[in-house]
């Protein structure tokens, strides 16, 4: 791939459809994080952009124009798991996706 390729899959990423539904469930799972006793600190503004872009991309190279909850899904232990510490035993691996998942029902 050549670098002006890239640049134009980075462009044709950003025109993918974010519904404003599909961010207040993305702002769901950043509040969870931040209120939760589970973690040590909740994801921050910047990973809750990074998930809606990673959400984004995805969804492109599913061939869809639109962001859909299974992108946020397929996208969030990437995005979320290095960022987020568990509170409890912290020497425990931790599924954050599924756990994440789990607790934030899709609007």
């Amino acid at each position: 791939m050549s670098p002006a390729e890239l640049v134009e899959l980075q462009t044709d990423a950003q025109r993918v459809h974010v519904a404003p539904a599909l961010l207040d469930y993305v702002q769901a799972i950043v509040v969870h994080t931040r209120r939760s006793p589970d973690y040590v600190a909740g994801l921050s503004p910047r990973a809750a952009l990074a998930l809606v872009h990673s959400a984004r991309a995805w969804a492109l190279l599913e061939g869809r124009d639109k962001v859909i909850p299974e992108d946020v899904q397929a996208v969030l232990p990437g995005v979320a798991a290095h960022r987020l510490r568990p509170a409890h035993d912290a020497a425990r691996r931790v599924d954050v996706g599924a756990q994440l998942l789990a607790a934030v029902p899709i609007p």
